[in-house]
């Protein structure tokens, strides 16, 4: 019963000067933002609590969003003029993608179409549902390419739910874990966020990011509130997250 005498505070209250290494605020590319003037909104709805930086990630999924550098850089440069022409000059924005662990992950890595962050990081996720065959083999693939994995939001696989172990695993294989902030609330389920708090008390997170694809979403963001253990928790993580891909 004595968390409900903690003194909670805001989340956003911790992010002035944070970059956010996963979004989906590059407009028409993905299920993020559509338009142009939704990027906008979102943009201009996380500078209002201090996020000016970013690292956009929309997905490449074969035979859903078969995005390339090409595509990505062109919606980038779509943004970064509207940003110039709607006196958002201060705001930074690099693009990287979030890329999907499936039949076509490796060629994507044999042909070097694949977008890193910081030129050595790559962002990846797999189906919520059940892991992919070739997961194990990607891992080593994306290892012989000289890069480092991050899984996003791992706490967010319903298959791992209840089997802890499996994130200690992926640990020893040098997989990175990338916390998504809204999976501290129910927003997506309660099994999602007890799988977050667990792998926090754990010490397995090393990044933290929003993951925000609409106003919904970042409206959600702005009011969640965590507790003075989780603000514990939290900060080193968010710290390191602006240290690693700062520049």
């Amino acid at each position: 019963m004595l968390h409900f005498f903690q003194k909670k505070k805001y989340l956003i209250d911790l992010l002035e000067g944070f970059i956010d290494i996963h979004n989906h605020i590059l407009p028409g590319i993905d299920d993020g933002a559509q338009t142009v003037e939704e990027s906008i909104n979102l943009i201009r709805g996380f500078s209002e609590f201090g996020v000016k930086k970013f690292i956009a990630t929309p997905h490449i999924m074969h035979n859903y969003y078969d995005n390339t550098p090409s595509t990505i850089n062109a919606s980038l440069q779509t943004l970064q003029n509207a940003l110039n022409n709607n006196s958002l000059a201060n705001i930074t924005i690099s693009a990287s993608a979030e890329h999907m662990i499936d039949d076509n992950f490796e060629n994507l890595l044999l042909t070097q179409k694949t977008m890193p962050m910081r030129e050595d990081h790559l962002l990846i996720e797999m189906s919520y549902l059940q892991p992919p065959i070739n997961f194990e083999e990607s891992i080593i693939a994306i290892a012989s390419n000289r890069f480092f994995p991050i899984l996003a939001h791992p706490e967010r696989y319903n298959f791992l739910h209840k089997k802890i172990k499996k994130y200690s695993k992926f640990k020893e294989q040098g997989i990175l874990f990338q916390l998504n902030m809204l999976s501290l609330s129910e927003f997506y389920n309660s099994s999602v966020q007890k799988t977050a708090f667990k792998l926090l008390e754990e010490g397995f997170i090393d990044f933290i990011a929003s993951d925000v694809h609409n106003l919904n979403q970042l409206n959600s963001l702005k009011s969640l509130t965590i507790s003075k253990k989780t603000t514990a928790l939290l900060s080193p993580i968010i710290e390191t997250t602006i240290a690693k891909f700062h520049k």
